[in-house]
């Protein structure tokens, strides 16, 4: 599967590093807002042996409709911000290209927009896209519906730098129909992403915690949905369409 990357800070290069690794998957080009790495190999520029052809390429010098026409790709993965999809969006819907976007947090003018898209190709989004977190949304919705009124605390804990409440925190709260002010946000060091839910009962507590050791969790999960969203027919999807698939078979 040939893919274009949006996006190549901390994490989009942790992620370039897991598909250069991958035989089934060929890593195209970068596509990042910066000149500075134009047309250096990403392979070259990670240090991994790879014969993929993925060079970086800027937004400022080349339009998204002429790198995809150049070099057409089968998916589109998004690690940029929330407003890289009106960088890419229309061009890709446009030649049927699968949108794969793990941006933590979108307004509802760009959730608006993904649905649009969705009409024309296959649009994926999921706040994190790492497996883990979102086995742990599964279990944590399955422990609330066997008991509803149990007392629920999230707590999600990232690096320094991270503004606003994670986008994954949100997710667990809308899921588990908690408000925000039982979300606890943590700042501290170089934390990657750690997210628990407390569930109190009387006299017992259970804590469900993911936290992801390296920001290559983010490529294993993007390579997981990608190629889980191989044969499916254009349209919007989450996790939790994917995950269901496996517990039906």
């Amino acid at each position: 599967m040939r893919i274009g990357l949006i996006g190549f800070g901390k994490t989009g290069k942790a992620v370039a590093s897991v598909i250069l690794q991958n035989q089934e998957y060929s890593l195209e080009w970068v596509l990042r807002q910066s000149a500075l790495l134009e047309h250096r190999s990403v392979s070259e520029f990670l240090g991994i042996a790879s014969d993929e052809p993925g060079l970086i390429y800027s937004s400022a010098n080349i339009s998204i409709e002429e790198l995809l026409d150049k070099h057409p790709v089968d998916a589109i993965i998004d690690f940029s911000s929330k407003t890289g999809i009106y960088l890419y969006g229309k061009a890709a819907s446009e030649r049927g290209v699968r949108i794969i976007s793990a941006i933590s947090h979108y307004e509802e003018e760009e959730k608006a927009l993904l649905k649009e898209l969705s009409e024309k190709t296959v649009v994926f989004w999921s706040p994190n896209i790492t497996l883990g977190v979102n086995y742990l949304l599964f279990a944590a919705k399955f422990l609330k519906k066997i008991a509803p009124w149990v007392d629920i605390e999230i707590i999600e804990e990232h690096f320094k730098g991270k503004d606003g409440v994670s986008g994954t925190a949100m997710k667990l709260a809308q899921a588990l129909e908690v408000g925000e002010s039982e979300i606890n946000s943590i700042r501290v060091g170089g934390i990657v992403g750690k997210h628990e839910v407390v569930f109190g009962f009387p006299y017992q507590t259970v804590r469900l915690v993911h936290e992801s050791i390296s920001r290559e969790a983010f490529g294993s999960g993007v390579l997981f949905v990608a190629d889980n969203l191989r044969n499916q027919p254009k349209g919007l999807y989450k996790f939790e369409d994917i995950l269901m698939q496996h517990f039906q078979n």
